[in-house]
């Protein structure tokens, strides 16, 4: 994991998968229906195994949330579960069989499963693999995720200790930070990409709801809210923008009023998923008053003209490293971060040097890359001109070269600074803690290592700052200043 620049943004084409189970009010859980509070041994026990991105992972929170307020309890492992629900994803290849061999797992363990998620939408490849699945649905089907378990587990009768659920329901990161999901679906039709089929449309939720959740989620302690969907700075579109009310207050259902509203909350707000559109220069604005993280996660994948053509990427590269100029003039202490696509079907060498020129130009603070693969279903398997395995190889590993220089430097410049850092952990061996700063996203982005800290003194979720004394090139190292 040190390697953190070859992590992509935590979206379906990351495919990082985490099987996990529902701990007590926003507990990280690691490890397959690993143990759990049991509020009472007679209430129906389901099993639960979530796999994929950020946005598959709330959707198990929320399904999570509402077993709970059913009285339903999560079971501690696989045999003591009277039905296990499997969350899987199905974008990539190795994502479809991680979910195949998840689902195997829990049908040779229990016996009784429920299959959710994107690979729900191929439901033949499931049953053809694991004929005795109960019930498959596709993503975000959270109504019928709890008619499956109806029919197959008795609904609890009441039981007082539902009131424990809290209000910003069941979580599956840590406690002090959230992903707050805004929208489903994309409008886009990248010919890399089947999220479209899978997840449908851009949906939009309504701007008071997103607003409310996140408010709930600051009340029971998060202090860093990471904005996830499809497209992000494509919020609201599909609805026109609709007036909706937070707070008594008319508010609109667009990307700039859901962040400028977030930025009221007193909490680091992260934007990820950001399409490098026009209306984004104002969210920057924002960004350089202080009242969102400095923070843009953008998904480039290539800076060729021809190759973002093939891909049917809806920003092309043109214009792009002059928004990036006008960016870091209005806001310098912004971090973009970015993941990008090499051995594209087409892609030439001079293509690819192009990419290596852009990228050098850009001088992006955060960068994962992926090789090429065909994905089941992707306009882009029938592309002329595919590349060989070893060519793609090849551009990687010059790719991730030409990044970790760039990476490093940019880490080299902190050296000195004093800066603002969110603890996630502490070491289990030695006295620092594990944290991050502005410029890194949990999972994906480097951390901030704060040595010689008093155990007794740092916990995770505070906020402490730090003096920048050394870094690599992926990770910085600081001295404790004091708690903030």
């Amino acid at each position: 994991m040190m390697n953190k620049a070859v992590n992509a943004a935590p979206n379906p084409s990351n495919s990082l998968s985490q099987a996990i189970s529902a701990d007590t009010a926003g507990q990280a859980a690691a490890n397959p229906l690993k143990g759990v509070q049991v509020i009472s041994e007679k209430s129906a026990k389901i099993g639960f195994v979530s796999l994929g991105c950020p946005k598959a992972l709330v959707d198990s929170e929320r399904i999570l949330t509402q077993l709970r307020l059913e009285g339903y309890t999560i079971a501690s492992d696989y045999a003591g579960a009277d039905l296990v629900v499997v969350n899987t994803c199905g974008f990539i290849e190795t994502a479809v069989q991680e979910s195949l061999d998840a689902i195997g797992e829990a049908i040779h363990e229990n016996g009784k499963v429920i299959v959710t998620g994107c690979l729900g939408k191929h439901e033949e490849k499931i049953r053809a693999m694991h004929p005795s699945v109960l019930k498959v649905t596709g993503p975000h089907a959270y109504n019928e995720v709890m008619d499956a378990v109806h029919a197959y587990v008795d609904k609890p009768e009441y039981n007082p200790y539902v009131d424990l659920v809290p209000e910003a329901g069941i979580r599956l990161t840590p406690a002090h930070y959230a992903y707050l999901k805004i929208s489903e679906g994309c409008n886009h039709r990248c010919t890399f990409c089947i999220i479209p089929s899978l997840r449908g449309d851009l949906a939009s939720r309504p701007v008071g709801s997103v607003l409310n959740e996140a408010q709930a989620l600051v009340k029971g302690g998060v202090r860093e809210l990471l904005v996830i969907s499809q497209d992000t700075s494509a919020y609201g579109l599909d609805v026109k923008y609709a007036l909706d009310f937070w707070q008594g207050q008319p508010i609109k259902t667009r990307f700039f009023d859901l962040c400028e509203a977030l930025g009221s909350m007193g909490v680091w707000v992260r934007l990820h998923y950001v399409y490098p559109y026009p209306h984004v220069d104002a969210v920057v604005d924002l960004m350089a008053q202080g009242r969102i993280l400095p923070y843009l996660d953008i998904p480039f994948q290539h800076a060729s003209p021809r190759i973002l053509k093939l891909m049917k990427r809806p920003a092309h590269s043109e214009n792009t490293l002059e928004r990036i100029k006008l960016w870091r003039q209005k806001c310098p202490q912004l971090t973009l971060r970015s993941t990008f696509i090499v051995g594209f079907p087409g892609e030439t060498e001079a293509e690819f040097e192009y990419l290596l020129n852009w990228l050098k130009e850009a001088q992006l603070d955060r960068v994962g890359c992926f090789m090429y693969s065909p994905v089941d279903g992707a306009a882009a398997n029938d592309l002329p001109d595919q590349v060989p395995e070893d060519v793609k190889q090849a551009r990687y590993e010059r790719f991730m070269h030409v990044q970790a220089g760039i990476s490093s430097a940019r880490l080299q410049a902190k050296i000195g600074t004093v800066m603002q850092v969110l603890v996630d952990e502490l070491d289990e061996e030695y006295p620092v803690a594990i944290a991050r700063s502005a410029a890194d996203a949990p999972e994906i982005d480097g951390n901030v290592f704060v040595e010689d800290i008093d155990r007794n003194q740092i916990k995770p979720g505070q906020f402490l700052q730090v003096e920048i004394t050394d870094a690599d090139a992926y990770d910085l190292f600081a001295r404790f200043i004091r708690i903030m």
